[in-house]
């Protein structure tokens, strides 16, 4: 394995980690089971990189790499024994926003690596920062985030287009990667601190039902 590739991996453990710990967050909040907790931090941890894999033909991650599967539950399990916290729920919005500039870059690096198109690469990118976490949403009955104002899938954009954009002029790898994990972590951060969100559709609000 060479440095790029090794780099690569121990970049994709730590965000399925941190993933998976907003997985299992997002259990405790709702007060469930520890097998419920494993099944949410597995399920958040390599959603979208299973997602990723599948629309690019390459090999899902961890089916033939058991030990992501194993990081998220030893993560829920760590989660689980912290016990209640006052400033777990508060964590979950910065695990999540390390998360996700983490995977931004990640994604679209392994796209790249296997010839994806340079746009293509960005999608998978953010395909690969979002998928996890709608899943996440959906079974923990939360506002899904794609419905949010928020600012959220679009930090994940800038982080991957950035480190694209990056990588295109010839920067190395990890410059590039720390570059564009930055700026998908700053913008996220913003919005979090300062309650960002872009500008909805202008007029009323109606119902087509």
């Amino acid at each position: 394995m060479d440095a790029l590739s090794l780099s690569l991996f121990w970049l994709d453990y730590a965000a399925v980690a941190v993933f998976a710990a907003t997985g299992a967050l997002a259990a405790a909040r709702r007060k469930h089971d520890i097998i419920t907790f494993a099944f949410f931090a597995a399920i958040t941890g390599v959603g979208g990189g299973t997602l990723r894999d599948l629309l690019i033909g390459a090999p899902v991650f961890w089916v033939h790499r058991p030990g992501y599967v194993v990081m998220c539950v030893v993560t829920a399990l760590i989660v689980w024994l912290m016990g209640r916290r006052g400033w777990r729920f508060r964590a979950l919005l910065w695990l999540d926003a390390l998360g996700l500039a983490a995977y931004a870059v990640v994604g679209t690096a392994k796209a790249l690596n296997l010839g994806v198109p340079p746009l293509s690469a960005i999608i998978m990118g953010v395909l690969t920062t979002t998928f996890g976490g709608i899943i996440r949403d959906v079974l923990a009955g939360e506002p899904n985030l794609l419905l949010r104002r928020e600012i959220y899938v679009t930090a994940a954009l800038f982080g991957a287009s950035v480190f694209t954009g990056l990588k295109l002029v010839g920067l190395p790898f990890w410059p590039a990667a720390i570059v564009g994990f930055g700026a998908a972590f700053l913008l996220r951060a913003a919005a979090i601190r300062f309650n960002l969100a872009l500008p909805g559709f202008p007029g009323e609000r109606t119902d087509l039902g």
